[in-house]
């Protein structure tokens, strides 16, 4: 998955929330058409008492520097469902102590070409679902060595590219959780320390329709040509 998603005020993503058991009255959402990576996003955790949505730095490893935390030069925004048993690995941990859900309504990839020995985008994709996507996330907590505060950050698991997205993205599709059966209840719970339950859920599948739409560039998301509906799975 590429480092790009949007989230709307829409009716969709507050019946996540509220299926999540998230106040509406608290809903400190940070809506945006075009969340990029090292933005700031909205993430749902559940901190041993309740189901909690916080803030959080879409890149999982932060490092301590001119007196804050920032990105570390490791790239992180992504975990690869294949690193998530590897121990000492960035998201082992994570995987089995602070799983997140993030709320979404669609996402973008972008297919590279190699030309002349350089990659270059050769295609910009939008994915958009009326339903919520619920994506499967890591997060870690850094706190500030004077201050106290406490910092989010997190990643997207990346599972093997699905048959329907490789068209437009070949290399990786992200994981989105299933909103039917206790799934998502189970996903949040730092209880759960037996992540051999959640194999089911590392396999590519696609759980809303979503409608595919190639753009001229993310910046500006024209679109180009006729947009294609993919059927959920």
């Amino acid at each position: 998955m590429c480092g790009r998603f949007n989230v709307s005020d829409s009716p969709a993503v507050q019946q996540l929330l509220l299926r999540l058991g998230i106040d509406s009255h608290n809903w400190p959402v940070r809506y945006s058409d075009y969340h990029r990576v090292c933005n700031t996003i909205s993430i749902v955790r559940h901190d041993g008492q309740n189901t909690v949505l916080e803030d959080a730095t879409w890149w999982l490893l932060l490092e301590f520097k001119d007196d804050r935390y920032k990105p570390s030069r490791y790239t992180s925004f992504n975990t690869r469902f294949d690193k998530l048993d590897v121990p000492r690995s960035a998201g082992y941990r994570p995987f089995r102590e602070s799983r997140c859900i993030i709320p979404a309504s669609g996402f973008g990839e972008t297919e590279y070409e190699t030309v002349n020995g350089k990659k270059k985008p050769m295609r910009y994709t939008n994915f958009n679902a009326k339903e919520a996507i619920a994506f499967g996330g890591l997060y870690r907590q850094w706190q500030h060595p004077l201050s106290g505060e406490i910092i989010n950050s997190c990643s997207i698991i990346t599972l093997p590219p699905h048959p329907k997205l490789t068209p437009y993205h070949s290399k990786a599709s992200p994981l989105t959780l299933p909103q039917e059966g206790p799934w998502l209840e189970h996903w949040l719970d730092p209880q759960i320390k037996d992540v051999a339950q959640f194999a089911p859920l590392l396999q590519p599948a696609i759980r809303q329709d979503l409608e595919a739409q190639v753009i001229d560039k993310p910046s500006k998301r024209q679109a180009i040509g006729n947009s294609t509906t993919l059927l959920a799975d």
